[in-house]
């Protein structure tokens, strides 16, 4: 008999969409058949959730948790996806998104998050009776965490549709031992900005190389077209470079509440007034759907078509 690894159980649930402990099942059956597996899970009742697995799932809920540690805390968002945003109102999702936000906090990514126990069962498990039961494609998609040893994790949902759910989470990790209610006011102030702003990285030390090349390419290529001359082309580039790494780095950036102050010179203020250091360690930004290619052309009545079909 075939040995039945770990890699060969997460190939099958990935073709299929049915729970890890019914693929390991399925290949046990099939001695390590990966084609027989499918058709033994279809031929059991599965063949609903692997074959919604096909079609492309770009809307659903951003959810967050967080946990108080101490004197720190840890924070975790989600992307969990489903086909339409009329599933993003049903309860059964909802409360779903929120449970394996949970789960998140203990998880750092994907696989160990649809891994994880939950009611009995796996995160995965749990998906996949989602997927039988309201009638779409649906998955976890990204997972993100932070956490700090002293201070707060401050977190916001916005276009919020219940508690903790919504369009986009911001995850702003504090460290600081100031009063933590203070703390969270400023983290969620500058959750909202960075909602409004999406900046690409926390300071100019951890901003890609790989933006600011493609930004310098862009930006040369303009100049060159604009006639300017070629030996002033790198201190133009040079200075527009700079300007972009203000307009992109969260710190560098006027706070959308009071442009006349960055976001750099708020913290600053802000310690000052509560007599503490703080420093802002890290964020998240995670907006639903981003990256995913949609299917473009179809209209409502063909849409619903062609789920009454599947």
């Amino acid at each position: 008999m075939a040995e039945i690894t770990a890699a060969l159980v997460k190939e099958l649930r990935e073709k299929s969409g049915v729970g890890m402990m019914d693929c390991k099942k399925a290949l046990q059956e099939n001695d390590g058949d990966i084609t027989a597996s499918i058709d033994w899970l279809r031929a059991k009742g599965l063949s609903k959730a692997a074959k919604k697995a096909e079609r492309v799932a770009a809307e659903g809920l951003i959810a967050v948790a967080t946990r108080h540690e101490g004197a720190g805390e840890s924070a975790a968002v989600i992307e969990f996806n489903a086909e339409t945003d009329f599933v993003a109102r049903n309860e059964l999702f909802q409360d779903a998104a929120n449970k394996i936000a949970i789960v998140a906090l203990d998880h750092a990514d994907v696989d160990a998050v649809n891994a994880a126990p939950l009611d009995g069962a796996s995160v995965q498990d749990l998906v996949t009776n989602l997927v039988a039961t309201i009638g779409e494609n649906m998955h976890v998609r990204r997972v993100s965490t932070l956490s700090v040893s002293q201070g707060v994790v401050a977190s916001y949902v916005h276009n919020a549709v219940a508690g903790n759910l919504g369009k986009i989470g911001v995850l702003v990790a504090i460290e600081s031992a100031a009063d933590h209610a203070k703390l969270r006011e400023l983290g969620r102030k500058i959750a909202m900005h960075i909602a409004a702003t999406s900046p690409l990285s926390l300071d100019e030390s951890d901003l890609d190389p790989a933006a600011i090349e493609k930004e310098r390419a862009v930006l040369t290529e303009k100049a060159k077209e604009d006639g300017r001359p070629e030996n002033m082309i790198e201190k133009i580039v040079s200075g527009q470079i700079a300007k972009f790494q203000k307009e992109v780095v969260l710190t560098k950036q006027p706070f959308v509440m009071n442009p006349d102050q960055t976001i750099e010179q708020l913290v600053a203020d802000t310690a000052k007034e509560l007599g503490s250091p703080i420093k802002l360690a890290a964020f998240v930004r995670m907006g639903l759907g981003e990256g995913v290619e949609k299917p473009v052309g179809m209209d409502f009545a063909e849409e619903v078509a062609s789920m009454t079909k599947a």
